[in-house]
């Protein structure tokens, strides 16, 4: 009985991905208009068509770097200014403003901007970075102010080394909410690094391609660009969450590191 529960768990995803595509198929047969949509059948020899392309691997190679460029990028500043404005309250009251401004500017006020500043080529790295930074600020700083005061004073009156409070008391606090995160702002960096390609039009990139799909109205291209931006976004998310997990030691490991400073 148990076994056929946990078999049922397993399908319940694949089930109601298909239930999903079924529906796709069912709308395009009854709009029957392949300009306004096309079924998945469509979009998968669409697909296969780009994987056949040299320049299709080209493209998503250059998008590719340019957009986790930007995230890494943001990633690492929005980690060293959470980290110091915990330090330092008076730089956290004078980044509050420019974080605030960061989240509530339009992306597209962000891409005109950047575009005068930086080119159409940086243009993604610029704006995924400018997108991301407030996400992994915001989280590293809760993540700090969530460290157990227990464990510090702990830390204090075994005068523990900093290196080791800082990886066996303030980055286990921290991890959570950055992979929580990271969840969103790896989405985020994608989403925002194609809008900005498609308005940049750098060369050899996926925004480039989506572009000329609106402009030759080639639905199924659209929709097969469309589809390798999510799965490498998923990819993506999925090898930078594992590599980020591993960061944090393990139980057993803090417990027996934390007793001997």
């Amino acid at each position: 009985m148990m076994v056929s529960i946990i078999s049922m768990n397993k399908l319940r995803k694949p089930v109601m991905i298909c239930l999903w595509l079924l529906l796709w198929q069912a709308a395009a047969g009854l709009i029957q208009n392949s300009i306004m949509l096309v079924g998945p059948l469509e979009v998968l020899q669409a697909l296969g068509t780009l994987f056949g392309s040299r320049d299709f691997w080209h493209s998503l190679a250059g998008s590719f770097c340019r957009i986790s460029a930007g995230f890494l990028l943001a990633f690492a500043a929005g980690v060293l200014l959470g980290g110091l404005a915990y330090c330092i309250p008076l730089l956290k009251e004078f980044l509050e403003p420019f974080m605030l401004f960061l989240k509530s500017v339009p992306v597209a006020s962000f891409v005109i901007l950047a575009l005068i500043w930086a080119g159409s080529r940086n243009l993604s790295v610029v704006i995924s970075c400018l997108v991301v930074l407030p996400v992994i600020y915001v989280n590293t700083l809760s993540g700090l102010n969530s460290t157990d005061p227990k464990l510090l004073e702990m830390a204090a009156v075994f005068q523990m080394p900093r290196w080791k409070k800082l990886r066996f008391i303030y980055l286990p606090a921290v991890l959570p909410y950055l992979l929580s995160g990271c969840r969103i702002a790896l989405g985020m960096g994608w989403k925002s690094g194609a809008a900005a390609e498609v308005i940049g039009l750098p060369e050899h990139s996926v925004g480039e391609h989506l572009y000329m799909a609106k402009i030759y109205l080639e639905t199924a291209d659209l929709f097969a660009w469309s589809l390798v931006i999510i799965l490498v976004s998923a990819v993506s998310e999925r090898v930078f969450l594992c590599l980020l997990s591993r960061l944090c030691p393990q139980k057993g490991e803090t417990a027996h590191e934390t007793a001997d400073p």
